[in-house]
């Protein structure tokens, strides 16, 4: 081998090295982190008074939100985040301070929308992380538990397995290939989420006594618990994947009062399973996702 070919042949190694190490720091930065918000699962929260507008102290906790989720971003970013979309997905989906949070952020805000908690998600990102969560109506531990509504749903399933907000949201992210990687809320929400969509990192800010009441940590330890599991979460988010229900989605929904299974049942691609619940077939969690918002916002005397 003469010395031309032995320097052309070190170019070449040099040039592959290089390509190795920038695809692995590629790797560790440059990731787009989906932020979804809800507010039952916020460090203290326990009633009604912290969760919406007629409360006393709403103003107090929108403000405790909106730094748990400050919190989360600045986790993922010390790990190599650098794209963050925040969905406000409580009540109004008008929580957030926004101004609070950094410029470079977006905000999903009001309802309804297609894809409900999850708008705004694609295969463009690479983990999702959700902010005070709770456990689902039928989990007799949780603070403030419930599945979209604490007054008209009793249960709702996707293929035979029992839905929290959390398993249906990441159902969604699933369909797009993209992975939930962290939750934080009480003990029992964080447990339940686990429990169906696996070993991902969890906040646990207060333990529940109740419906209405529970131990809690004190605000700034809830918000640097949030950023530690953060920053862990998005450091190890190649050892997470996508929870995806096999198509086509079964997916049921059990009403606590009897009308609404009854009427819903009038469209023929709705099967009445029994007096309070419905069954739709939907070809993908998409799909799932806009018949869910149709049935829980139609309203003949919407306006405008």
């Amino acid at each position: 081998m003469n010395a031309g070919t032995r320097m052309r042949d070190a170019s070449l190694v040099a040039f592959l090295w290089l390509m190795l190490i920038g695809h692995a720091y590629g790797q560790q930065g440059g990731l787009k982190i989906y932020i979804s918000a809800d507010m039952e699962g916020v460090t203290g929260a326990v009633s009604s008074e912290q969760l919406g507008p007629s409360g006393f102290e709403y103003q107090r906790f929108r403000k405790f939100l909106t730094e748990e989720v400050i919190a989360a971003i600045e986790g993922a970013r010390e790990a190599g985040a650098d794209q963050i979309l925040v969905s406000d997905s409580h009540g109004n989906g008008q929580n957030l301070l926004i101004d609070e949070l950094p410029e470079d952020v977006q905000i999903v805000r009001s309802f309804p929308r297609p894809l409900g908690m999850m708008q705004g998600i694609d295969e463009t990102f690479d983990g999702v992380i959700f902010i005070g969560y709770h456990s689902s109506t039928t989990n007799p531990n949780g603070v403030r538990a419930h599945t979209t509504s604490s007054a008209r749903l009793a249960a709702v399933h996707v293929n035979g397995v029992e839905m929290t907000e959390g398993s249906f949201n990441a159902s969604i992210a699933g369909h797009f290939g993209v992975p939930v990687i962290m939750v934080s809320g009480d003990d029992a929400a964080v447990e339940e989420v686990r429990s169906v969509i696996g070993d991902i990192e969890g906040a646990v800010v207060k333990w529940s006594y109740g419906f209405h009441s529970a131990r809690t940590l004190h605000p700034s330890a809830g918000r640097a618990l949030i950023r530690e599991k953060a920053r862990n979460a998005v450091s190890r988010i190649v050892e997470f994947s996508p929870y995806n229900p096999s198509t086509p989605i079964e997916f049921d929904v059990t009403f606590k009062n009897y009308r609404p299974s009854q009427l819903l049942a009038y469209l023929p691609e709705v099967e009445r399973v029994d007096s309070h619940r419905i069954r739709f077939i939907g070809d993908d969690m998409v799909e799932v996702s806009k018949f869910f918002t149709f049935m829980m916002n139609y309203d003949s005397s919407l306006t405008p």
